[in-house]
């Protein structure tokens, strides 16, 4: 999809669109076609952020004591706002993105329920009393908002992770400063602009986009950001983490190195299906993709039968192509990384058995396309079985029973999320308690968590924290206080 006409983004701070300071901007471009440039937007600096944070630190006194139900009807506004444009923003991240426009559609719809999902929930934020000796004495605790949030977030679901971010945190009466991925500026742009014309007072969230290296630092260090939610890899996460302040807090959904096991009694159809979903749709981009399979040996041929085959199945292409199921990489940058590491796993001794290789040619030939990857023969202290690759690459690693499974699974850095696939109660029971994740599955894809159900990670997954999603997602957002009064 070409356009004619390129617009330029501005800055979203204090209640109006503007200029970085730098008077520099740069471009975001279609990864199907990268000669399609889908906008240009503000290259700001630590200028702009300061700007933005005290616009939020400002705003931040009377947002605060503004009615939970006043903060409810600016979301769920907004929250109809993106729906009524639905077609329009879905077409928006697939050109920005590169997911299929099926999947991108989801993303949207996704994103109003959230909005909507905490505009009531984030309502129902409350203390408790407490049971004490005194007759003449109240003891309660109250929940109040931090102050200034960072909310600094990925490419790979560029609206979704921003929604589920930014609408707890405002509604609990905290206020903004928000930094997208600058691969999909555009959607997080979207998200920001329905929140203004919903009527947002000035200040309360505020948008610039930027480098990390530009902009990122002021963003986890001013003395003013009372807390700073990130989602991105592991290694970005520790940076935050050692930068931040002792008193600011800290929510980190990082990498994943995700299993589906696959048990002798598996429906070895059901195990294929479940292993390319996870695994290749979002062409692989996803933290909870499945990226190693570990499958009990009397079963492996059958399953890997099953999964080349459904693999073949794939139609890989621009996502408005109809028909297409893996859309390309979302940048160069994935797409190096991707193929560099497919070259590991032949060097270490992995075989490959379908896939791997970059398409260039016809339709191809000006996007970041990859065919999805299967090695076999993997050992789990392979490089493809333990780093996080976030591409259609799968291992595929054979265990003898249950017990070496589990402890192939959990041998790695992350815990992130887990899936099995059995017809044994069992095996299934145990699996829930056995394995290190955040998340964990049976007979489903590692992929997808609720709206309304907490998902975070273990080990370097997360900060293990705050989890974010559900009810338990406003917890990051508000601190206690404990309230004594005599009378």
């Amino acid at each position: 999809m070409l356009t004619t006409k390129v617009e330029t983004y501005k800055n979203y701070i204090n209640g109006s669109w503007v200029n970085a300071s730098s008077q520099k901007t740069f471009t975001s471009i279609n990864p199907s076609n990268k000669n399609d440039i889908v906008g240009i937007f503000q290259a700001s600096t630590e200028v702009d952020v300061r700007e933005a944070i005290e616009a939020a630190q400002n705003a931040f006194p009377e947002w605060s004591k503004t009615s939970p139900s006043k903060r409810a009807s600016i979301l769920l506004k907004a929250a109809d706002i993106i729906e009524s444009r639905l077609e329009q923003i879905a077409s928006e991240l697939t050109r920005e993105e590169g997911k299929t426009i099926g999947a991108s559609r989801g993303e949207v719809s996704r994103s109003v329920q959230t909005l909507r999902y905490y505009a009531f929930s984030g309502q129902n934020v409350t203390g408790s009393t407490f049971v004490n000796d005194d007759p003449s004495m109240k003891v309660t605790s109250e929940r109040e908002p931090l102050g200034v949030v960072s909310v600094i977030t990925p490419w790979n679901f560029p609206l979704s992770i921003p929604a589920r971010k930014i609408a707890p945190a405002l509604i609990t009466g905290n206020t903004v400063v928000f930094k997208p991925s600058s691969d999909t500026p555009l959607i997080a742009y979207r998200l920001v602009e329905a929140l203004h014309e919903a009527g947002i007072p000035k200040g309360v969230i505020n948008f610039v986009t930027g480098s990390s290296k530009d902009v990122g630092n002021l963003l986890i260090t001013h003395p003013a950001i009372r807390a700073v939610t990130f989602t991105g890899s592991t290694s970005a996460g520790e940076e935050i983490h050692r930068q931040v302040s002792f008193t600011t807090r800290t929510q980190m959904e990082l990498g994943g190195k995700n299993p589906i096991v696959i048990m002798e009694d598996a429906d070895i159809e059901l195990a294929a299906t479940l292993t390319v979903n996870g695994g290749f749709s979002l062409t692989g981009q996803a933290c909870t993709g499945t990226s190693r399979v570990i499958v009990i040996k009397e079963v492996k041929e059958r399953f890997i039968n099953a999964l080349v085959e459904k693999t073949k199945a794939l139609k890989i292409g621009d996502g408005f192509e109809e028909g297409v199921t893996i859309g390309p990489l979302a940048n160069e940058r994935q797409l190096r990384n991707v193929l560099k590491y497919i070259e590991i796993g032949k060097k270490e001794g992995a075989t490959l058995i379908y896939g791997g290789q970059q398409l260039t040619e016809g339709k191809y030939k000006d996007g970041y396309y990859v065919v999805p990857a299967i090695f076999t023969d993997v050992k789990n202290d392979m490089k493809i079985a333990q780093e996080e690759i976030f591409g259609p690459v799968i291992a595929v690693i054979e265990a003898n029973d249950y017990e070496e499974a589990i402890k192939l699974a959990n041998n790695v850095e992350y815990g992130l999320s887990a899936s099995i696939v059995t017809n044994n109660i069992k095996y299934a029971h145990q699996f829930t308690k056995d394995i290190q994740a955040g998340t964990v599955k049976v007979n489903r894809t590692t992929t997808g968590n609720l709206v309304n159900a907490p998902f975070g990670g273990l080990k370097n997954s997360s900060t293990s924290t705050y989890r974010e999603s559900g009810m338990e997602g406003l917890d990051f957002f508000t601190q206690t206080k404990t309230v004594y009064i005599g009378y």
